[in-house]
């Protein structure tokens, strides 16, 4: 006779995949779910997100409170506002491409965009500390726990009773059924997943990228000199010495600017990130605004406003594609399992299709004995489609840099990339995956009764 006991989840994480993913499988009585995050608070840093429309359809899987949080924090793209007007929910908003340099490029009022990215309905651009933040809001206070700092993990013999253990900076120790690892991009639970010594086991940063970025007030940055519109819409200006781009945050009332600049990153400096405190602006050069003279004026002022302030700079990384994402009941999800660099804009977006597939699997997982089946699924699923969007930002950045062969010559050809691979990312159907992933779990736990 199977267990009566909820089974027991224990999630390391409490960014966006870990507090979406919580949220989703607390609605569930025969779950019980704990979430462990590493820092005391979360705090006011990073760059915006423009989710594209894979996330806001991933967000409808999870339930209806997950979207809601995100538009209760979101501003409209391109209604400098925070406007909650049904009206906008309907009107089709798009990140646009320009070209900032060379021959293509045009100025304002001229400008026109080259190609557009993640056109969807009601899209939005949101910071991520108010998106964590309505996220938590979802998820019971003595459900999560914070300062808990994840160091080890271990596994019992998977069958009856087995559980998977682990302990915290702190001190303290946990157990549970089931371990899903959020932990990012330096992942713990990855460490377990492939080992230590595994070449795909830590971040990489193979083209060298740095991020220079910052956020001031929309006043600030309009005084500033950047475009008026650049302050309500999320455009990307090529170039090849980095290529710039802006996202509103604060219901409109910030604006994150930043430049990516491809081999700027200090050889040998550890990939970092927004808010990891003890690397922020060491070690990494000054953005050298006259290696900008011949950008577009719209561009050339974005540079100049970041320019004043680079303590927020980080060198960004990915991860090489890991062999699997899951050991035993063990399974890594998010920046854990498949970082990747932000030129796609479709990092977040991952972490919550992710999400939206182990819950979907977990509402069938009534006993400990079925979470190996739910985890092989998910892996199956998930890593294939996730990993090529990894490959796929690798070559975006390339592309904004002007490194990718000749494709930025042909404004035409550059297009069609542009469509072809906002179609890949953006128009999955989430639901045949969600699908998908629950009939490999049912064959596989079919196939583990007959052998039993």
């Amino acid at each position: 006779m199977g267990s009566t006991a909820p089974v027991s989840i224990a999630i390391i994480g409490g960014g966006i995949a870990g507090l979406s993913l919580a949220a989703a499988l607390l609605k569930k009585p025969h779950l019980d779910v704990r979430v462990y995050e590493a820092v005391p608070a979360h705090s006011d840093v990073g760059a915006g997100l423009a989710l594209h429309r894979n996330a806001l359809k991933a967000m409808a899987l999870l339930g209806p409170e997950v979207h809601q949080a995100y538009l209760d924090k979101a501003v409209n793209i391109g209604s400098g506002g925070g406007s909650d007007n049904d009206d906008e929910a309907e009107v089709e908003m798009a990140t646009e491409i320009f070209f900032a340099w060379g021959p293509h490029a045009s100025t304002a009022p001229d400008q026109k965009p080259v190609a557009e990215l993640g056109r969807a309905k009601g899209r939005k651009s949101v910071s991520r500390a108010d998106l964590l933040a309505g996220l938590l809001a979802l998820v019971p206070g003595d459900k999560v726990r914070f300062g808990k700092r994840l160091t080890r993990v271990e596994e019992e013999e998977t069958g009856a009773g087995g559980k998977v253990r682990f302990e915290f900076g702190d001190g303290t120790a946990g157990e549970a059924d089931c371990l899903l690892g959020a932990d990012g991009i330096h992942s713990i639970v990855r460490g377990f997943v492939l080992g230590e010594g595994h070449p795909a086991r830590h971040p990489v940063n193979h083209d060298r990228w740095q991020v220079y970025r910052t956020v001031v007030t929309r006043e600030e940055a309009i005084k500033a000199g950047v475009e008026e519109r650049f302050t309500r819409t999320v455009p990307i200006l090529l170039g090849p010495r980095g290529h710039v781009n802006c996202i509103p945050l604060n219901k409109g009332t910030r604006l994150s600017a930043g430049v990516a600049v491809r081999g700027a990153a200090v050889e040998g400096k550890e990939v970092d990130g927004p808010g990891k405190d003890d690397n922020e602006g060491k070690g990494t050069r000054e953005l050298d605004v006259g290696l900008y003279k011949e950008y577009t004026p719209e561009a050339r002022a974005i540079v100049d406003l970041v320019a004043r302030d680079i303590s927020a700079s980080w060198a960004v990384g990915d991860h090489d594609h890991a062999p699997v994402y899951f050991k035993g009941r063990v399974a890594m999800l998010g920046d854990a399992a498949h970082a990747s660099l932000p030129f796609a804009g479709n990092g977040a977006a991952q972490a919550l299709e992710d999400a939206a597939v182990l819950d979907h699997l977990f509402g069938r997982v009534k006993q400990p004995s079925q979470i190996e089946a739910a985890l092989g699924a998910y892996d199956a699923v998930r890593r294939p489609r996730s990993q090529a969007v990894v490959d796929l930002a690798r070559k975006f950045g390339r592309v904004y840099a002007f490194a990718e062969g000749d494709i930025h010559e042909d404004p035409d050809k550059l297009r069609d990339f542009f469509t072809l691979a906002g179609q890949f990312t953006n128009e999955a159907d989430l639901m045949k995956q969600n699908e998908d992933a629950m009939s490999k779990m049912e064959k596989s736990v079919r196939g583990r009764s007959k052998n039993n």
